[in-house]
């Protein structure tokens, strides 16, 4: 009997790696993959004769292995070779979610400011200092190879929460909610780059906005670009974006961009199921508008399925109505969902 490994090379390594999938119905699909032998090649054909795309052969099978070890990577995250690909309108986790049931601000933003005309709180909110904060964020494939065998359409959308959960008082309200619906085609890349594999390059277009009526409404729409790169334990995403401009009378936040930023630089590495990360974005202006903040995220591992959560934030722009406020902010909880 012909052994497996003299079937298909590198088979066994493809084998371990199904068995890190959760899904009883991807790691069957796995199992089915991994142990079908590869077709002879044509007369007069060559391995090298083959395109890369998304061919299991291309990929080194310790490159697969590894990428099902540590989880999820840029390449399965954003179905970037075959052994990831599982089609369209599949929801995909995006960016982490979590809940913060204690979430601490050292200077509470009770009196909501904008320099446009009508978008000033008249009135000082009775705010606690403490409340939870949660986010969900999903994301889908709708069309596969736009163009030939490279170029993926997604639909992505992240909501963030901040609940004054402990102010009864107030009737614990929620103090401020921010959508974000984006579009983004996303294609596959392979460079280096410091020492980095660059795995892919995004355009996109970017809506966020809290859904307030005036005085409170705060919203605005982006051009974004997306450069993906990975290594090991370690993934960079950096994100530039253009903001598309609006008519004086609505725009609810005039020069945002100012505080917010012009782009961010997030720095992921997962080490011993641990997942640390760095999130800093900046005006990309000097003096007055020099503005910017960073986030540091620590995901501690309790389960197969559960983290522990820890968020530190300071700077401007923590959320849409906070876009000119500077705080600092500590967070605890759980995550079911992080960068890895």
């Amino acid at each position: 009997m012909i052994s497996l490994a003299a079937a298909w090379p590198g088979a066994h390594a493809q084998v371990s790696a199904c068995r890190e999938i959760r899904n009883d119905a991807e790691r069957l699909a796995c199992y089915d993959r991994a142990t079908e032998p590869a077709a002879p090649p044509e007369a007069g054909s060559t391995a090298a004769d083959s395109s890369p795309g998304r061919e299991l052969g291309s990929i080194p099978a310790e490159q697969v292995e590894r990428r099902r070890r540590l989880g999820a990577s840029l390449t399965d995250r954003w179905e970037l070779d075959a052994a990831s690909t599982r089609g369209t309108f599949l929801l995909r986790p995006y960016k982490p979610m979590y809940l913060l049931p204690v979430n601490y601000t050292n200077r509470i933003n009770s009196e909501p400011s904008s320099s446009a005309p009508g978008h000033t709180s008249a009135t000082l909110a009775s705010l606690d200092n403490t409340e939870a904060k949660f986010q969900i964020s999903l994301k889908a494939k709708i069309w596969q190879n736009v163009f030939a065998d490279n170029g993926d359409l997604w639909l992505g959308y992240t909501q963030s929460s901040r609940w004054q959960v402990y102010n009864d008082a107030d009737s614990a309200p929620f103090r401020e909610t921010n959508y974000e619906p984006e579009a983004m085609l996303v294609f596959r890349t392979n460079y280096e780059l410091f020492g980095l594999n660059g795995r892919l390059v995004g355009i996109g277009v970017n809506h966020q906005s809290n859904g307030r009526a005036l005085p409170l409404s705060r919203s605005w729409n982006r051009i974004t670009a997306n450069f993906g790169f990975e290594h090991d334990d370690w993934m960079v995403m950096a994100r530039p974006w253009w903001r598309m401009k609006e008519s004086a009378n609505q725009d609810d936040n005039p020069g945002i961009e100012n505080y917010i930023g012009r782009g961010e630089l997030l720095v992921a590495r997962k080490i011993n199921g641990h997942v640390l990360s760095v999130q800093a974005r900046h005006s990309l202006r000097g003096g007055e508008n020099s503005h910017g903040s960073v986030q540091f995220d620590w995901a501690i591992p309790v389960s197969s399925y559960l983290k522990g959560h820890l968020q530190l934030f300071s700077g401007y722009g923590e959320s849409m109505i906070d876009f000119n406020h500077r705080q600092t902010t500590f967070g605890l909880g759980i995550s079911l969902v992080d960068w890895f």
